[in-house]
């Protein structure tokens, strides 16, 4: 006779095989849409939307079916950083920028002093995100974040930026005819999502609203108050490109090690390290001349081609769109504009 320890283990892995061929159990129906509109209209009461706004938002909605289409199909990225960055940076966009900065560089030296963030830094996200104010976006954000949400995909993501994009029509900051933005929610020339409005958006001509819109000061003191809540540091770089020692990245990672924590672009960044441990490693200017001689912590980062040493300003960037082609577009943009 078997022993019980042996028969209980066998018993387990019975269970255990019969749970691994049991089907998984059906996602629950998705509601009509309209059924789904009455359930966000009584949350959105509940969360202290008046009654004027939810009726007027939401009243008549309609999915927009494209817009689901494009949650479901995103096409993953197939250009590789070098390729990114030669299509994004080039002559005409860069000439652009620098049009762009001199046009409004009374706006931009204000918004500078009063946020501590570059001018250039506040030009090249400006560019990045809707073309220097050319591509803000058609879809009318309401009816977009309503229908992602009720997608199911990620419905409490855009649950949450709906009832947010809902605050921000009670609060009077724009109308709703004006609220439009990309297919995923982003608004206005700085592509703020409803929820970072409310953090970050600012009203810096002093009109009573945050007009991401069509206001620039509110453009570019929304995009630099976004940067300094994300730890943007004046006076300082974004980073720079180097030359590593013959061998490559590779022992420098081991020696130095990679982060732990964080968006998937932060961790492939090494640990910080000073400039001047760097310098011992190996490391030089891409010149090959030596490092700065400053006390200032920097990250490794092998990006295509290309090596750089990042510090604390670059993370801020990171923060804006956690993807290396980014926020590296937006460094090198930024260095090339007067």
């Amino acid at each position: 006779m078997a022993p019980l320890a042996t028969l209980s283990k066998l018993f387990v892995l019975l269970l255990a095989a019969a749970a691994a061929q049991s089907p998984a159990p059906p996602d629950p129906p998705r509601p009509a849409f309209a059924e789904f509109v009455e359930t966000l209209k009584t949350l959105a009461l509940d969360k202290g939307v008046s009654a004027a706004t939810v009726e007027a938002a939401l009243t008549g909605l309609e999915p927009l079916e494209v817009v689901v289409e494009r949650d479901r199909t995103q096409a993953e990225t197939v250009l590789t950083i070098d390729q990114y960055l030669q299509r994004r940076l080039t002559r005409a966009f860069v000439r652009t920028a620098n049009e762009r900065a001199q046009a409004q560089r009374r706006a931009l030296a204000a918004v500078s002093t009063h946020y501590g963030v570059s001018p250039r830094v506040v030009v090249a996200i400006w560019g990045m995100e809707s073309n220097f104010g050319r591509f803000t976006g058609t879809r009318p954000t309401i009816q977009a974040l309503a229908t992602l949400a009720w997608d199911g995909r990620r419905g409490a993501f855009f649950t949450a930026e709906l009832l947010d994009a809902l605050h921000i029509l009670d609060r009077g900051y724009i109308e709703i005819d004006r609220m439009k933005g990309s297919w995923a929610g982003a608004m206005g020339q700085a592509q703020f999502m409803p929820s970072s409005y409310l953090a970050h958006a600012q009203d810096f001509d002093g009109d009573g609203r945050r007009d991401i819109w069509g206001t620039l000061p509110d453009v570019f003191a929304s995009i630099a108050n976004y940067l300094k809540a994300y730890g943007w540091v004046s006076g300082q770089t974004w980073g720079r490109e180097v030359r590593l020692p013959r061998g490559g990245a590779a022992p420098l990672v081991e020696e130095v090690g990679l982060r732990q924590s964080g968006c998937r672009a932060v961790r492939e960044l090494t640990v910080p390290v000073p400039l001047a441990k760097w310098q011992a490693l190996g490391v030089r200017s891409a010149n090959g001349t030596a490092l700065p001689a400053v006390a200032r912590d920097a990250s490794l980062l092998r990006a295509g081609s290309k090596s750089y040493l990042v510090y604390g300003n670059y993370e801020a960037l990171l923060g804006y769109n956690c993807a290396h082609a980014y926020a590296l577009a937006v460094g090198l943009l930024s260095d090339q504009i007067r």
